[in-house]
């Protein structure tokens, strides 16, 4: 591993709502945190990858009651669904935090009591509420008079609830912003969040009444009548976590550590979020007096077929789906390849067995075979540790940082489907290289050169192992395997 000095690393998911099971859009935000929290780990950082669960949304105790089932009971069950995909897509998460823990509660309050006083006030007001979105809308923000995401009218609602002044911090988040203090990747999100601050920021309601709240979620300390917003108590998850509410250890590493002691603060979320990260989340930590993530990542959507998921539409696909057909690697890769950096990915059944069959099978699981096969006729196969100190040099480094030198340009912007794509791009060249070079013949007319040849594209299956841990780590443990012995099992079968 790496000889640098380590720092901590705190990388999150947003946390979803469990009004239903996850699908592929859940699924993919996590492999790809998943695989920034592996890279980090890998490169010597002191990683924590936190995810969980967002429970105390109106849109839950909605579909608990359609379900006819108490809501903590149906929350706690499909919160498990969520959990579970640490097992189906191998992910790596140190924590999963559920927003009903009495530590959550705890932190939420705690939170809220160290607001600046003056950013607090009742307000009396009316307004459109869309309960999908768990946010007000104007006028201008609907079409034809609904929501543009979930096509349904907002509730008309009138009531007395807290308001936070986000109008107090319109200046400071700019700059913050502007600097590159706060970075949001990839840039034109960050140019979004700039140009929404600029059109002035307009202080919003951080509670509700107890009666519409169904009396689920955190009371507002101090006020029996109100619950916090949803999106208040949702987003200080990041810290509640780490047991901000005791100044735990894991609060004072990952979180409070300033100038020498800071690491890095990262959230992964959707482009569709990025409002509430970028804006409310960062006013209500400068309010508190806490400290700021220092990054924020807004990915973009999948679309089935060309269209948005929907239950409505029988398009949603389920995490295991894709499992059971393509395997864990296989659908990891399927995911991750899906998102386009800069635009939504689509995903068909169809698209995905024709790559699966181009890129795993017939690309790297046939190469992999292949110069497996064809270095059982060198008299003696190269030490593996040596071919991996040997592929560490690239920048004369004796570690994983020599490997991380290729790809990390990318993965500081997220850039994640780029170092995959260009990965293929090697596997396809070394796979042209053995149609052009022909080693079987080689080795009947030229040992040197067949030597030459091999040792070069053993050498590149190394770097390619070594490359795959973050995004495909069962595929890598088992090109290296195959590497020590010599012997290598099918990696992916073709699919029909």
């Amino acid at each position: 591993m790496s000889n640098k000095t380590s720092r901590p690393f705190f990388i999150t998911t947003a946390i979803d709502y469990v009004n239903a099971a996850p699908h592929v859009g859940h699924a993919v935000e996590k492999v790809l945190t998943d695989v920034v929290a592996r890279y980090h780990r890998l490169s010597g950082d002191e990683t924590y990858f936190l995810t969980g669960s967002d429970e105390n949304s109106l849109k839950n105790v909605q579909a608990a009651e359609k379900a006819g089932r108490p809501t903590q009971e149906f929350v706690a069950e499909t919160a498990e669904t969520f959990k579970a995909l640490a097992g189906s897509l191998d992910l790596s998460f140190d924590q999963f935090i559920r927003t009903t823990e009495k530590r959550h509660f705890d932190g939420a309050q705690k939170m809220w009591s160290a607001f600046q006083k003056e950013d607090l006030y009742l307000k009396k007001y009316k307004g459109l509420y869309c309960v999908g979105c768990e946010e007000f809308k104007t006028e201008k923000d609907l079409v034809d008079g609904l929501c543009p995401d979930h096509k349904v009218a907002p509730e008309s609602v009138e009531e007395e609830n807290w308001f936070f002044k986000l109008s107090s911090y319109q200046d400071q988040l700019l700059k913050l912003i502007e600097s590159g203090e706060l970075r949001i990747y990839p840039d034109y999100r960050k140019n979004e969040v700039v140009s929404f601050i600029k059109m002035g920021l307009e202080d919003f309601s951080i509670s509700r009444s107890v009666a519409r709240a169904k009396g689920w979620g955190v009371p507002v300390p101090g006020d029996e009548s109100q619950i916090m917003y949803v999106w208040v108590d949702a987003l200080s998850n990041y810290i509640t976590a780490l047991d901000y509410s005791t100044d735990g250890e894991l609060y004072q590493k990952y979180w409070a550590g300033q100038g020498e002691n800071q690491g890095e603060r990262v959230h992964v979320i959707g482009k569709g979020i990025l409002r509430f990260h970028a804006i409310y989340w960062p006013a209500m930590l400068l309010s508190a007096g806490l400290p700021l993530p220092t990054t924020i990542y807004a990915h973009e959507y999948l679309t089935i077929n060309g269209q948005k998921m929907s239950k409505s539409l029988g398009n949603v696909i389920y995490p295991d789906e894709l499992v059971a057909k393509f395997g864990v690697d296989g659908t990891r890769y399927l995911l991750l390849t899906a998102l386009p950096y800069s635009k939504d990915g689509d995903l068909s059944w169809e698209k995905m067995t024709e790559k699966y069959n181009a890129d795993l099978a017939n690309g790297l699981g046939n190469l992999v075979s292949r110069v497996l096969k064809l270095s059982s006729q060198l008299q003696i196969l190269p030490d593996f540790d040596d071919m991996k100190k040997e592929v560490y040099q690239v920048g004369h480094h004796s570690s994983y940082e020599g490997v991380k030198d290729w790809y990390e340009p990318w993965m500081k912007e997220f850039k994640i489907s780029m170092v995959i794509e260009s990965l293929w791009k090697r596997i396809s060249k070394s796979n042209i290289l053995i149609e052009e070079r022909k080693p079987w013949e080689l080795a009947k007319s030229d040992m040197a050169e067949f030597k030459k040849v091999m040792s070069n594209l053993l050498l590149e299956l190394t770097f390619i192992a070594e490359i795959l841990k973050p995004f495909l780590p069962s595929t890598s443990e088992k090109i290296e395997t195959a590497l020590k012995t010599g012997k290598v099992e099918p990696l992916f079968q073709r699919i029909k």
